[in-house]
């Protein structure tokens, strides 16, 4: 499965349509969202899945911020940004989110409840305004974070990282 369109969210959305045109009875129960830059650890998706399996979360965000981070792994303007959106996240919403990391699974049907649209690195903090909003019952869970293989298209350049941030707080504003 492969996406032509640029975008974290295009990616994201490919794969959720992928998934949409299977018969019913082949629907996942729980699906689960990965960088595949390398950064995260497939290993510790059992993590992610068990706390929607065992104690009925619909979203599990993996935090980044709570887990073991590798030296250079997050670039200064990047553990910032992240910062500033969860702060804002937490004003308008109530929610206490640590992250916006990418590593997540969240319940099928609470995705498709999410009516997901964004297609760029907006995606993961429209998925946690739109979960907030709805009170979707989430948790977070340690994860670890390495560096990525290859260079960043935002945060390698300041005009990605620019471009990232308006995204980000626009976003935010967008689901208050």
């Amino acid at each position: 499965l492969s996406e032509d369109k640029r975008g974290y969210g295009s990616a994201c959305l490919k794969g959720i349509q992928y998934i949409k045109n299977k018969p019913t009875d082949q629907f996942p129960d729980i699906v689960v969202f990965i960088d595949g830059d390398y950064s995260d650890y497939p290993e510790q998706m059992y993590d992610l899945v068990r706390p929607i399996a065992e104690q009925n979360y619909d979203l599990v965000i993996g935090s980044r911020a709570k887990g073991k981070r590798e030296k250079g792994a997050m670039m200064p303007q990047q553990i910032f940004g992240n910062w500033l959106a969860i702060t804002l996240m937490r004003i308008f919403t109530g929610a206490k989110y640590s992250d916006l990391g990418p590593f997540r699974a969240i319940k099928w049907d609470k995705l498709l409840d999410l009516g997901m649209i964004d297609t760029t690195y907006g995606w993961t903090v429209e998925m946690q305004m739109k979960a907030a909003k709805k009170k979707i019952r989430f948790i977070e869970v340690p994860v670890d974070y390495r560096m990525r293989i290859g260079k960043s298209k935002i945060t390698g350049t300041v005009k990605g990282t620019i471009m990232a941030g308006y995204k980000i707080i626009i976003t935010i504003f967008r689901y208050i």
